[in-house]
């Protein structure tokens, strides 16, 4: 979608487009509430600033709906345009049967630690990366593995939002 054509959507159709991005209401709410935005940079600025407003709760609510890193199949529940962000953003993780193994074995250590699936913006990154991300963050405690969490998220939302009003 072109910034033109979000600017002039429809609310319904400008907090779809924005789910995509993230599943945070008060995210999708506010940026739709501050169109018109004169530029894409402009959009992304407030879209960054809006994220330090997010709560856990809602973090952990868009966490709940968002695919485990290393799953061959995102859940069933996410968009046509969701899934094709996550296979897009995990395109370098090899799926060999030992990654696989190690990828479930880090996220069930982590989700058991900490509760929540583990997040992290794959983009550019290769099985290696993200196993060795994953160990290490296995160490931290719960508070600075949710400011982790945060600002994963938070560059998740952005990568998406700029290929899509970049498409």
């Amino acid at each position: 979608m072109q910034l033109a054509e979000f600017n002039q959507a429809s609310e319904s159709d400008a907090k779809s487009f924005l789910k995509h991005c993230v599943q945070i209401k008060s995210w999708v709410s506010e940026l739709t509430v501050q169109r018109p935005y004169a530029s894409v940079e402009d959009l992304l600025i407030q879209a960054k600033q809006q994220t330090k407003t997010w709560q856990w709760s809602e973090i952990k609510s868009a966490l709940d709906n968002h695919p485990r890193i290393g799953e061959k199949q995102a859940q069933s529940t996410l968009s046509d345009q969701e899934q094709d962000f996550s296979k897009r953003e995990q395109a370098s993780i090899t799926s060999d049967d030992a990654t696989q193994e190690a990828l479930l074995a880090g996220n069930t250590a982590y989700e058991k630690k900490y509760g929540y699936i583990f997040l992290i913006k794959a983009s550019g990154l290769n099985s290696e990366d993200v196993l060795q991300a994953l160990r290490y963050r296995l160490l931290n405690d719960p508070d600075t593995e949710k400011r982790i969490v945060h600002q994963q998220l938070t560059e998740i939302a952005l990568l998406r939002l700029t290929q899509e009003l970049n498409a």
